[in-house]
């Protein structure tokens, strides 16, 4: 199910339903979407903290119901990442969602709900860098900001090596829906009414702050659940600040050897989609097609 595009002059929300937002920061954000022609409705508790959330879960649940039944909001951007949409997950109304579909963008602890969301009604939502904790960046660049275009025109994505260098770990071509995202909140699905499902889908998986053998860990806890085996392909996108504190250590790239060494589909990294910039925007849901013969991801486009 896609949503409708933007047009000028469209309203969005900014909400924080995981970690607490500094206002400094996201205001700076406003001018970049002031830009694309597009007026900010603030979420009533965005600004709210408690302890490492942005405010108690009833309140943050209410600033998400409350911009998703709100007819003149057309899209909700979440202000930041951290932690915390997984305490409110299972309390959202995936009836109101349905009947109210729009645009939902974000990322990192977002993956929670970027998942729950998409497998109870189908919506397409959107892996992508959020205000407060990347557009207010200094080294925000240019095609990270243009990429929040296509939510005003549909677009076809291709991502090739004119945006990085990719490495391709096991060859062939591959179509399918693309899932995922942050490798740790995908493993927190397991086990609950919200598991990834990743049967005939492209995987894609990034993340921040990991070890190699924190990685090891979660891409084992994935093999053991059958995840990588259902899946259709996998994308690996960025893994920032993952170097060893202790050693001696693998490093990340003998990980994903050992992981796909026999794998039978394709599986090509090096992607800059998740904690960086270049951070290439992508909609979850759509069909996509991977091929390490011509080392591209193509991407359908996330909004009618």
């Amino acid at each position: 199910m896609l949503s409708n595009r933007l047009k000028p002059g469209d309203t969005i929300g900014m909400i924080a339903p995981a970690g607490p937002t500094d206002k400094e920061k996201l205001e700076k954000s406003f001018a970049f979407f002031e830009n694309l022609g597009l007026q900010i409705k603030l979420g009533e508790h965005v600004y709210d903290q408690y302890g490492y959330l942005a405010g108690k879960d009833t309140n943050r649940l209410s600033d998400f119901h409350q911009m998703i039944a709100d007819r003149s909001i057309k899209a909700v951007i979440f202000a930041r990442g951290g932690y915390g949409t997984g305490r409110i997950v299972d309390k959202i109304d995936m009836k109101l969602i349905k009947r109210n579909p729009k645009i939902i963008w974000g990322y990192s602890d977002i993956t929670f709900l970027h998942t729950a969301i998409r497998q109870a009604t189908g919506l397409v939502t959107f892996h992508g860098p959020m205000p407060a904790s990347d557009i207010a960046k200094a080294d925000f660049d240019p095609l990270s900001g243009q990429l929040f275009k296509q939510l005003l025109e549909p677009t076809n994505l291709v991502y090739s090596e004119s945006i990085s260098p990719l490495t391709v770990y096991r060859h062939g071509e591959a179509e399918g829906k693309i899932v995922g995202g942050n490798l740790s909140l995908l493993v927190q699905t397991l086990g609950t009414p919200y598991e990834i499902c990743t049967k005939d889908n492209l995987l894609l998986i990034e993340d921040i702050g990991e070890e190699p053998y924190r990685v090891d860990g979660m891409m084992n806890q994935l093999r053991l659940s059958g995840k990588l085996k259902d899946a259709a392909g996998i994308i690996i996108g960025d893994f920032a600040e993952a170097e060893p504190k202790v050693n001696p250590s693998l490093s990340l790239e003998e990980v994903w050897k050992h992981y796909f060494r026999n794998y039978k589909k394709p599986v090509i990294a090096g992607f800059r989609i998740g904690h960086c910039f270049p951070h290439f925007s992508v909609p979850l849901g759509v069909k996509a097609t991977l091929s390490s013969r011509t080392k591209t991801l193509q991407l359908s486009p996330g909004v009618r």
